[in-house]
C-alpha cells in the first residue's frame, strides 16, 4: 500500500443474534460475519463513481501528448504525491492542461452527487503515482499511462490508457516498473464529509445525538464519563491492495440509547493506514454514557470510491428504526447487514472487522470475529471541566 491516501476508513453495526451470551460470543459472531464473507465474493460490480473517474482518465492520458503540460503534471505529483486536479489544470501553461478544467469540474460534480455528498465538499477528482516505486522511472522521457483503482479489491487486471487512447491491460499481482498514474478521488476529504453527513442523518431519525463542542455526545453524571479507550490495535488486511493506495477506516458503535432506541456513533480512525501494522491511537471508541445498556457492537469498515453516505445513512436508519427495546440488550449487526445492497459488500464499503457485546468494562486484547484483526481496550473516565 502507498502512503499516498492516507484516508479512508466507522463501524458497521451488530447483530440481531438471538440469546447471545457471553460464553458463546466467538462462535455466534463469526457465524453472523459469514454473510459479508460471502457477499464479498461475489460479482464485482462497477460503481457509477468509477465510471465517472475512467472518462476522466481517457482525457487526460489523451492530454499527456504535450510535453509542456505531461512536464507539469510530471513535477505536480513528484512534490506532491497527490494532485488536486481541478486546482492543477487552473495552473496549467498550455491547452492541454486548460482544455481538461471543465471536465474535470463537471466530474467533480457528478461524483459528489454520486456520493450524497453536498456541493461545497469542493474538488474530489486527485492524480497520482501509482506506487513509490516507480519514481525512478518517472523521469521527463517517459510517457506515463493512466489509470483508474479498480473498483474490485481483488482484481486481476487493471486497464490503463495511452495518449493515443490506446487500452492496455496491468497485471495487479506485481507493482509495474512503468510509471502509472491513478485518478482518484480525495477519500479523505469525502470520508470527513461522509460521516458529517451520516451522523446529521441519523440525529435526524433520532438515532444519534448532536455533537458537543467538547466532542462529547452526550453527558449525563455531573463529574464526566465512563468511555472504553483504544490502547493498541491492528488489522490484518485492510482490504486494499497497491493500486488503491492507504486505506480509510471507520467504525460503527451500536447499541440502545437511553431512550431504548438504537442508536449508532461513528468513529473515525484515520490512522490505520497500513495492515500487518500496530498502533497505539489511544481513542475513545464508545461513550457509555449514550447506552441504556452496559454493551455495544462495533463493525469496522474501509471507505472506498463509490461509497453513498446519504444512502448507507437511509439503509441504516431504515433498519434500526424497526427495532425497539424489549428491555434486555439485542446486538443489531444482521438487522443492518440484511438492508443493505449487495453492491455495498463487493467494495464500497468494505467490511472489515466486528466486536460483539463489548461492555464498560471490558479490558485487555479483543480478538475480532472475522479473525482479522484485535484491539485492546481499557475502561476509561472522561472527567467533566
Amino acid at each position: 500500500m502507498s502512503t499516498a491516501r492516507k484516508r479512508r476508513n466507522a463501524t458497521l453495526i451488530g447483530a440481531t443474534l438471538a440469546a447471545l451470551a457471553i460464553g458463546t460470543l466467538q462462535p455466534t459472531a463469526a457465524a453472523s460475519a459469514a454473510p459479508m464473507s460471502q457477499a464479498k465474493t461475489s460479482a464485482s460490480r462497477q460503481s457509477p463513481v468509477f465510471g465517472v473517474e475512467e472518462g476522466i482518465a481517457r482525457t487526460v492520458a489523451s492530454s499527456l501528448l504535450s510535453q509542456q503540460w505531461r512536464e507539469q503534471v510530471r513535477e505536480a505529483v513528484l512534490k506532491s504525491g497527490e494532485v488536486d486536479l481541478h486546482a492543477l489544470t487552473g495552473k496549467a501553461a498550455d491547452t492541454a492542461g486548460t482544455g481538461l478544467k471543465s471536465a474535470v469540474a463537471g466530474a467533480d460534480r457528478r461524483i459528489l452527487s454520486l456520493k450524497g455528498l453536498p456541493a461545497r465538499t469542493g474538488s474530489m477528482l486527485r492524480i497520482r503515482l501509482g506506487a513509490q516505486s516507480m519514481r525512478p522511472h518517472l523521469t521527463a522521457a517517459s510517457a506515463p499511462w493512466v489509470a483508474v483503482a479498480a473498483t474490485d479489491d481483488h482484481a486481476k487486471t487493471l486497464t490503463a490508457y495511452d495518449s493515443q487512447g490506446r487500452r492496455h491491460t496491468i497485471d495487479t499481482s506485481k507493482v509495474p516498473d512503468r510509471p502509472l498514474y491513478i485518478v482518484d478521488i480525495d477519500v479523505a476529504k469525502a470520508h470527513r464529509a461522509g460521516l458529517a453527513v451520516l451522523h446529521e442523518e441519523l440525529v435526524a431519525k433520532g438515532l444519534s445525538k448532536p455533537q458537543t463542542r467538547s466532542g462529547a455526545l452526550n453527558t449525563t453524571a455531573t463529574a464526566g464519563w465512563w468511555a472504553t479507550k483504544v490502547d493498541a490495535i491492528e488489522v490484518r488486511d485492510d482490504e486494499e491492495p497497491w493500486f488503491k493506495g492507504a486505506a480509510e477506516m471507520f467504525s460503527l458503535v451500536t447499541g440502545f440509547g437511553l431512550d431504548g432506541k438504537a442508536r449508532v456513533d461513528s468513529v473515525d480512525m484515520p490512522y490505520l493506514d497500513y495492515d500487518n501494522t500496530v498502533y497505539y491511537p489511544n481513542q475513545i471508541l464508545v461513550n457509555w454514557s449514550n447506552y441504556k445498556y452496559n454493551l455495544a457492537d462495533v463493525v469496522m469498515m474501509e471507505d472506498d470510491d463509490g461509497t453513498n453516505y446519504k444512502a448507507l445513512a437511509q439503509a441504516i436508519t431504515t433498519a434500526l428504526l424497526t427495532i425497539t427495546d424489549q428491555g434486555t440488550y439485542i446486538p443489531l449487526v444482521n438487522a443492518v447487514l440484511s438492508a443493505m445492497p449487495d453492491s455495498w459488500f463487493t467494495d464500497d464499503p468494505d467490511y472489515v472487522e466486528s466486536w460483539y457485546t463489548l461492555a464498560r468494562n471490558s479490558s485487555g486484547r479483543l480478538n475480532g470475529a472475522r479473525g482479522n484483526g484485535w484491539m485492546t481496550v481499557e475502561p476509561y473516565f472522561v472527567e467533566q471541566f
